[in-house]
């Protein structure tokens, strides 16, 4: 799975970056995002849950930041240390003026089976809600 979410938002490129450089802030607005616990320099656990009616899914997996070129691009890839194989992920962030207001493109690929239609559905919408979490957590 590919998705790609672009969003343009009130903001300096650097109070944006801030916000979306740091894993550790995610569960502050996206709401799939459960916890996002600090393991090494650059390396998070991440915990992420999904609700469809009264059935749940969650995953963790270990991102790393791979590349950073502060204030305007990043690079996340999943790093597990346990020697099995696992769905390649990969989340990438671009952070670029536009005119008077920023530009967001996050690009997230998902290898693996995970999301099933319907829990795509819940993907798509819980990011249409958290553009506005995001937009008031920059803004504050």
């Amino acid at each position: 799975m590919d998705l790609i979410v672009e969003h343009t938002l009130d903001s300096t490129t650097e109070s944006l970056f801030a916000v979306v450089a740091d894993l550790g802030r995610y569960p502050d607005w996206m709401g799939l995002v459960h916890s996002a616990q600090l393991v090494g320099e650059v390396t998070w656990e991440i915990q992420l849950r999904a609700r469809v009616g009264p059935f749940a899914r969650s995953k963790k997996l270990t991102m790393a930041q791979t590349s950073m070129n502060a204030p305007n691009s990043v690079r996340f890839e999943r790093r597990e240390s346990d020697g099995r194989s696992h769905g390649v992920w990969t989340l990438d962030v671009d952070v670029r003026p536009d005119g008077e207001q920023v530009k967001l493109v996050m690009t997230l690929h998902y290898g693996g089976r995970l999301w099933s239609s319907i829990v795509e559905r819940v993907l798509f919408d819980e990011i249409e809600a958290s553009k506005k979490r995001l937009e008031l957590l920059v803004a504050s």
